[in-house]
């Protein structure tokens, strides 16, 4: 009797390795943003690509509130343009992010995606900041 799981063979190793190195170039998550803001190791912008609003009813420290509807060259003319941007939205049930990414890697700018979002940020255990009167 075979499973679901099991009903498709897994890939070859080789195969698999070069899915799993490849899926890295494109995400990172919360754990290792939050590792990286919290040591010291920030080497990347955090966008948040949600709406403004949402963005000041909570966000995570150091983001920067940048709606991908308004990413475009003007408004990254204060970054280096080999800087590494992450972006993130609302959680797996949203999109924006990867309509962040796009408008980013049009505009030849290195993007990386925080899976979860500000889902995943919350069930790891950290913490937003906003304006908590607003909540």
């Amino acid at each position: 009797m075979v499973s679901a799981v099991s009903r498709f063979e897994a890939a070859e190793s080789v195969q698999a390795l070069a899915y799993f190195e490849a899926l890295l170039a494109y995400e990172t998550d919360c754990w290792d943003v939050h590792h990286a803001i919290t040591n010291g190791r920030k080497d990347f912008i955090l966008l948040d690509v949600r709406g403004e609003a949402l963005f000041l009813e909570g966000h995570i420290e150091s983001a920067i509130s940048l709606p991908h509807s308004r990413i475009n060259e003007q408004a990254l003319q204060e970054f280096d343009p080999d800087i590494l941007f992450v972006v993130y939205c609302a959680g797996p049930h949203c999109n924006a992010t990867e309509k962040a990414a796009i408008r980013l890697a049009k505009l030849k700018r290195p993007v990386k995606k925080m899976i979860g979002g500000i889902c995943g940020w919350l069930d790891e255990g950290f913490s937003l900041v906003g304006d908590k009167s607003r909540s």
